[in-house]
């Protein structure tokens, strides 16, 4: 089966959904949003990084320096009260779209 590409402007809320449970790293949330779907998207960590310095720009998330599993120094990210704020925001829209799209596209069609 195919790994499906990351839609343009989603990936921003799914990091945003990975940070609700818990801070982490960014190969941790990669390797989060990966398990959660089941292998079927294809995320790649430099958008995932991407994503994680557009976000703290925007006072969406912060960081801070951590030690990992494995010793090594990582940024380990968190969201914030905006970010939740956004997140919320966000998924009623997605939620929203993906229902009216889906609407369409099983539409039966109209008799002549």
């Amino acid at each position: 089966m195919t790994s499906l590409s990351v839609v343009k402007g989603t990936l921003d809320v799914l990091v945003l959904r990975a940070l609700q449970w818990t801070p982490m790293h960014g190969f941790e949330i990669t390797n989060w949003l990966e398990e959660r779907s089941s292998n079927s998207l294809d995320v790649e960590d430099s958008a995932v990084y991407q994503a994680l310095y557009r976000m703290e720009e925007r006072g969406l998330i912060e960081a801070e320096w951590g030690v990992t599993e494995n010793q090594r120094q990582a940024r380990y990210y968190k969201i914030t009260a905006t970010g939740r704020a956004h997140l919320k925001v966000q998924t009623a829209q997605w939620v929203r779209y993906a229902e009216t799209v889906t609407t369409i596209l099983t539409a039966a069609p109209r008799s002549a």
